[in-house]
């Protein structure tokens, strides 16, 4: 090859290569267009949910005081009851029976009242009738000593009889009270549970299973446990010198029910156990709520939420935040450059991250689309409002 040829094929080569070049410069992306927050610093609340089991102020087992079968049933479950109405009618035809034997044992009790009774009468006669004659000297005293011990053989008889009549009234009484546990009642004001046994059901004082319930729900308890970790932060960080004083402290809490919804009535958290529960590692809290609308119901389930509060919270938008190897980061602007830093989190409330360490007020972050983006890249920033990113925020279920 001679150096003019040389010359134009180099020439067309470097040619080539400044086209393919300019081909590439063509075709690099632009810096992705990203919303940019300002870091802000406000008062905050946050809440701990625990899970909670609902059950009424009072729950009364209903069972039959006597054995027999059920006849009647007078109530049907969720009915809302008063103390002492009737719930079920047993059969009690063998009580009748005992009754009026009972009532028998009683007449012939009084009968054995009245022998006695003149049988006294007619010793003090005898007795009145001997001490002038005595005293006169008519008669010897030993006629006088043997109706006095009649009178008091007379006496003693009218007592046993008083006596037995006693035991007859008792026992009638008795009889008459099993007649009367032939209604089971309420023992409560309150709502009918489930039924268990009905008509024709054999019941008795010894059944494990109660016949229904009773449930006093116009004031609700809502159960919730805290494990060990949890009760420890509790007690150091509400005020109060001991345990009383620190339940006294909590405010007021919200009930999240099973349908997502909150609760209208405020609760108030009252008592804890006085010991971790060694095989679940738990301690259990009692919160009440007012159910003056019976909207509540023993058995219901839900979420309690117990507020905290954050004073000059730091915050960023949970959205602005992601998770790798168990590390929380953001994406902080160095001018147009987007740097992951590690952050550490207090709390999270209403779609933000209460910051604990990491970033502070002013910084700016990248707000959503983390996930298209990496350390050290370039974008372009949309600053955008705080509460807005929040906002739009939507649950994830």
């Amino acid at each position: 090859m001679n150096t003019k040829q040389y010359i134009i094929v180099s020439i067309l080569g470097l040619s080539a290569f400044q086209a393919c070049k300019n081909e590439n410069q063509q075709q690099a992306p632009p810096p992705p267009s990203l919303p940019v927050v300002e870091v802000a610093q406000r008062d905050m609340t946050g809440y701990q949910s625990f899970p909670v089991s609902i059950e009424g102020k009072v729950n009364n087992a209903v069972r039959a005081k006597i054995s027999g079968y059920i006849t009647q049933v007078y109530v049907d479950e969720g009915q809302i009851v008063s103390k002492g109405q009737p719930l079920f009618k047993l059969e009690t035809n063998v009580q009748a029976q005992d009754a009026n034997a009972a009532k028998s044992g009683i007449n012939a009790a009084n009968a054995n009242i009245t022998a006695a009774q003149a049988a006294v009468t007619a010793a003090q006669v005898e007795v009145d009738k001997l001490i002038p004659l005595v005293d006169k000297k008519v008669i010897s005293n030993v006629q006088l000593e043997t109706a006095k011990a009649n009178l008091m053989r007379a006496e003693g008889q009218l007592a046993q009889a008083k006596a037995a009549y006693q035991q007859a009234k008792a026992a009638y009484s008795g009889v008459q009270a099993n007649i009367d546990f032939g209604v089971v009642r309420s023992p409560i004001s309150g709502v009918v549970g489930a039924i268990n046994f009905r008509e024709g059901s054999l019941v008795g004082p010894s059944d494990q299973t109660p016949i229904t319930t009773v449930s006093e729900v116009g004031e609700v308890y809502a159960y919730f446990s805290m494990n060990e970790r949890e009760y420890l932060d509790f007690l150091s960080e509400t005020e109060g010198k001991n345990v009383k004083e620190k339940l006294k402290n909590i405010p007021e809490v919200d009930l999240v029910l099973a349908n997502d919804e909150i609760y209208s009535e405020k609760g108030k958290i009252q008592t804890v156990t006085g010991q971790i529960n060694p095989q679940t590692g738990t301690i259990q809290f009692r919160a009440s709520f007012s159910n003056k609308d019976g909207l509540l119901s023993n058995g219901n389930s839900g979420m309690i939420r117990i507020p905290k509060s954050y004073k000059n919270a730091i915050i960023v938008p949970e959205s602005a935040t992601f998770e790798q190897q168990g590390l929380i980061y953001v994406f902080k602007m160095d001018k147009d450059t987007a740097r992951t830093v590690t952050i550490e989190i207090l709390d999270r409330a209403n779609n933000f991250a209460i910051v604990k360490s990491g970033v502070k007020p002013g910084d700016k972050v990248v707000a959503e689309g983390t996930g298209k983006i990496k350390t050290g890249s370039a974008i372009k920033s949309i600053p955008t409002n705080l509460d807005s990113i929040a906002n739009s925020i939507k649950p994830i279920f």
